[in-house]
This record gives C-alpha cells, sequence and structure tokens, in this order.
C-alpha cells in the first residue's frame, strides 16, 4: 500500500510547531532550512508541493519576550502577527538557497465557507502551484476568533488538501506514528503501520496533546486523516526527527502511520460543503429519516425533522443530526430556522398551508447534502 505514496503528485506537507522551533524558543533556522532540502528534493522529482506551517506564535513570544503561551486571544493575535514576519524571512531564505520562490497564504475559516472565496483561494493554490511555488499556509491568527478557528493545524493541513485535491497529506510530527495505546504508559502499544482513514477504532487509540508549544494530538492527526479522506487523499503521519522522512516517504518506504482514503472522492460542490466546522445552526431527525438518508439517497423532507436549533437562513449550511444528535451531514436549507420550526414534522405537501407558499418540497435536497 505504500505505492500510493510513490504515485503522489500534489502533496501537502503539515510541519508542527515542534519541528519548528526550539522547544519555544523561537523559531529553528537549522530545521526550517532541513525542511527546505528535502522539499526541493521533492519538488526535483516532479511533485507539487504546498506546506502548512506551525511556528508564527511561537517565534512572536520569542521576539515579545513571553516565557508561557498567553491565553488572552487578543494576546494570540499580538504574538502571531509579530511571529508571521520572522516565520515567513526564514522559510523564503531557506527556500530560495534552492532555488525555489515561496508564498505566503493566510486563511480563516471564512475564507473556505464562502463559496466565491474558497474558489478564489483554490484558483490562486493552483495558480502558484503551476508557476513552481512554494505555498507557506497558516491560520490568519492575526483576525480569528474562538469561534471562526479551524483550531489546529492539522485540521488546515485536512482543508488545504481536500481544497486543492492533493493526493497526500503528511503530517510531521515529534512522534513516530499512531500507536495502539500511549506507548508512554503502556509497553505492550505497537505501532500502527498501515490502517484506512476514518477506522473508529483509530480515534480510541490516539491520545491527547503532547506538546505545551503546540495545540494538535495524535487525535487531532487521526480527525484530519478522516476528513483528508473525504477528497481521495491519502494521510502518512510520520516523524518530523526520521532522517530525509519526506524523500524517503515518497518513495515507498514505511515510515510512520499511512491511513489510507478507501471512498471515492467527493465532489467539488460537496466537499465544500462537508468541510464546514461551523454551522449556522442543527436539525436533529427521527430514525426514519436518517434511513433514508443514509441507505436510500432520499432528500431530507420536513416530516423527518424531530427539533431544530439554532438561527439561520435560507441558503445556509446546517449540521444533521441522528437521534442520537451525533452529527451525520452537512447541506443547504432551503428555508429559514422560523420557517424550518413551523413546518418540522409536517409531510411536504402542508407546507403551503403552513406558511403560505412553498419555495421547494424538501428542506435539503440530496444535490445539497452530503454525508459525514
Amino acid at each position: 500500500m505504500q505505492t500510493v505514496l510513490t504515485q503522489a503528485k500534489r502533496i501537502v506537507v503539515k510541519v508542527g510547531s515542534s519541528l519548528v522551533t526550539n522547544q519555544g524558543e523561537g523559531l529553528d533556522r537549522k530545521a526550517i532550512s532541513n525542511w527546505a532540502q528535502q522539499i526541493s528534493v521533492l519538488r526535483k522529482s516532479g511533485h507539487e508541493v504546498v506546506v502548512v506551517s506551525s511556528g508564527a506564535i511561537a517565534e512572536g513570544m520569542q521576539r515579545l519576550g513571553w516565557k508561557q503561551r498567553p491565553s488572552a486571544v487578543h494576546e494570540l493575535q499580538a504574538a502571531a502577527a509579530v511571529g508571521q514576519m520572522g516565520l515567513v524571512h526564514v522559510y523564503e531564505s531557506c527556500f530560495i538557497a534552492h532555488d525555489l520562490r515561496t508564498a505566503q497564504v493566510l486563511l480563516t475559516h471564512a475564507d473556505l465557507t464562502d463559496r466565491e472565496r474558497y474558489l478564489n483561494a483554490r484558483s490562486t493554490l493552483r495558480t502558484l502551484l503551476s508557476l513552481g511555488v512554494i505555498p507557506i499556509i497558516n491560520e490568519n491568527d492575526t483576525v480569528v476568533t474562538d469561534e471562526i478557528k479551524f483550531g489546529d493545524n492539522d485540521t488546515l493541513g485536512a482543508l488545504v488538501a481536500n481544497l486543492i485535491e492533493a493526493d497526500v497529506l503528511v503530517i510531521l510530527t515529534d512522534q513516530t506514528g499512531l500507536f495502539t495505546a500511549d506507548p508512554r504508559k503502556d509497553s505492550n502499544a505497537t505501532l500502527v503501520s498501515l490502517a484506512e482513514a476514518g477506522d473508529t477504532k483509530l480515534e480510541a487509540m490516539a491520545g491527547g496533546a503532547g506538546s505545551s508549544i503546540g495545540r494538535g494530538g495524535m487525535l487531532t492527526k487521526i480527525l484530519a486523516a478522516k476528513r483528508a479522506a473525504r477528497s481521495g487523499a491519502h494521510t502518512a503521519i510520520a516523524s518530523g526527527h526520521e532522517e530525509n522522512v519526506l524523500p524517503r516517504l515518497m518513495q515507498g518506504e514505511s515510515i510512520g502511520t499511512l491511513l489510507t482514503a478507501q471512498k471515492m472522492a467527493l465532489d467539488a460542490r460537496k466537499q465544500w460543503l462537508a468541510d464546514h466546522l461551523q454551522v449556522a445552526g442543527k436539525i436533529m431527525l427521527d430514525a426514519g429519516a436518517v434511513r433514508a438518508l443514509r441507505n436510500e439517497g432520499k432528500s431530507l423532507l420536513p416530516i423527518g425533522v424531530s427539533a431544530i436549533s439554532g438561527e439561520f437562513q435560507r441558503g445556509a449550511v446546517v449540521a444533521i443530526l441522528d437521534d442520537s444528535g451525533h452529527d451525520i451531514a452537512r447541506g443547504l436549507s432551503n428555508y429559514n430556522a422560523s420557517e424550518a420550526r413551523r413546518i418540522a414534522r409536517h409531510p411536504s405537501s402542508e407546507i403551503e398551508a403552513i406558511l403560505g407558499y412553498v419555495d421547494e418540497p424538501e428542506l435539503i435536497h440530496r444535490d445539497n447534502l452530503v454525508l459525514l
């Protein structure tokens, strides 16, 4: 199965904070130079590479003389603003040594949830790749709030992989890969070399965050692999401390954990729907409606709706939950929240009598719905 990596053309490489910073003492230029050298090898082999890099806040903390990561949003945003200056400079100078140009791309969740901005971001990244430029991507921490954050760069890496329809997402970390249990606590824990992305057993194996500098633990990496698989991207989770890890992975060597994408890739519009981390509202279904969506490929009709939460407008992206509260789908609502509440539990034939008009017989049409 390692051949899925040797056949990859477009690669997203996510580099964790611990691999680009010196134990919280700002950026590690030697380490970033090493990544530039490895990526130059991939470029010479014909690969297109996008880098998702952590490190801006850690660099900002060092420049500002802060020893502990602040909790206040405005202080984190200030640290990111200061740190981005150093992050971009170091990446640019390291890549130019290999005659490679770089571009800084800062994204927010809003950039990927608005359809027009999503398409613009995709076009820009594809153009940069066609020009042989290495995009260096980070979350735009200077403007986001907790309500609109990606949350971690593992998730951002998966979203970027989906955005540009990458073949592989490589998540480099300070850990060897995914183990069956926490190897720090269980001596019988073994490395999971190969598994299918989205296998629920993997989430049970993953532990919490292990670094005070970064935000993502192994669980975020497993969930990122599950998300990336929706667009057909395989995910490799490997230690960034392995010598020449990127060229070796792309040559098919078994390093760390490979999580393969087994399902057919979603089309671009449904991928955009699936990648909404924040939604305008939630719609809970009864068991019959869940079966109709999951097993029969049906649209969502009002009669199958048991509850609605949140306030949203017509055309908003909403989460669809089963009767146990599990998130099972995303969709574009044909009615606003107030209208949806009024027609919930009623057959479509009664919509006009209840609302005085009928736009669509479905609350969410199948073409505007994607199962997770």
